[in-house]
Parts: C-alpha cells; structure tokens; sequence
C-alpha cells in the first residue's frame, strides 16, 4: 500500500524491575498520571501499568522485568519549556536519580538535562525543537555558536 503512513506514536514501553520506582519517576519527574495497573494479573508477558504524561498525552508502559545490563546513549527525550530547567532539575535531584552532564552544544540548540533510572534507560528533558536546531546547523559558525551550552549537575 503505497498510501500508508505511520499516524503518530502509539506507546513506549520499558522493562523495569520495580514497577514503584518508575512509576515515582514517571509522576515525580514527568508530572505522569497513572491509567491502569494489572496488579498480578498478566495480559501481556508481565505485569505492567499505563501512564499519560504531558499536553498530548504521551502513552507510556512499564513491565516488569530484568534491567537493561548496561547504560548507553540511547534515550527518548521529552520537551520541556527552557523556564522549567530547574523545576525539572529539582524534581530529578530530590529523587536521588544520576543526573548526567549534557553534551556539548552549540548556542542555539537548546539545553538538556540527562537522567538515568535504576533500570538504565536514560531520559531526556529537552528545551529546543528540530526546526529550530536545523536553522541553527544551516547558519554559518562564528565563535558565539561554536560555545558548548551543557547543563553540569
């Protein structure tokens, strides 16, 4: 079917090994809601529970299971307001969650904040938007744009 398009994003899933303690990141970093919690019954392979988080009502599940054996750069990034950085901080810094020191950016590409769970899946709290970091790669480099804008911890 030449006409057949993708609609959007369905759900993101992550295997946790304490559903709790996602679910007080979810609703303590993201401002989640939880939806559903199969509590011991199994409809899918574990048990598992549904958050909605943000504007759109972004669809997330947890499972329960193994952690992931070890951290990499792959991560879901969700956008933030740049006047909600340190609300977001404060709220990763009081769950005791690895904050991780942003990459190295350009002005004009927005700012970062990075946080693994105990599962080592890493988050994203993202200020900028890819329109606005394309106009940024197209504009031609002078020495305030080759400046990093990295968050530390």
């Amino acid at each position: 079917m030449p006409d057949a398009q993708v609609q959007g994003l369905s759900h993101m899933t992550f295997i946790v090994e304490d559903l709790d303690a996602m679910e007080e990141i979810l609703v303590g970093v993201l401002g989640a809601r939880k939806v559903y919690d199969s509590g011991s019954a199994t409809f899918s392979i574990s048990e598992e529970r549904f958050f909605l988080v943000g504007r759109d009502d972004i669809w997330i599940a947890t499972m329960k299971g193994h952690a992931l054996p070890a951290r990499s750069y792959n991560h879901i990034a969700f956008k933030i307001e740049d006047t909600d950085v340190e609300t977001y901080r404060q709220r990763i810094e009081a769950l005791g969650l690895d904050l991780r020191e942003s990459r190295s950016r350009v002005a004009g590409e927005g700012r970062s904040l990075y946080f693994h769970d105990r599962d080592n899946h890493l988050f994203e709290l993202h200020t900028g938007t890819l329109p606005e970091r394309l106009a940024r790669y197209r504009s031609p480099p002078d020495e305030s744009n080759s400046q990093a804008e990295g968050l530390s911890p």
